[in-house]
């Protein structure tokens, strides 16, 4: 479990991959987030 395991986060990280542990961020989710962090913050 490490940079070289393909199904680990730091593995996916370090190939440049995406999936279930790593998953490619969305506009939709962009949105989302950035909404929800401009609420906690006020």
């Amino acid at each position: 479990m490490g940079r070289g395991d393909k199904k680990s986060k730091k593995g996916k990280i370090s190939m440049g991959s995406f999936g279930k542990k790593r998953p490619k961020q969305t506009k939709k989710n962009r949105a989302a987030k950035k909404e929800k962090a401009e609420l906690s913050a006020s």
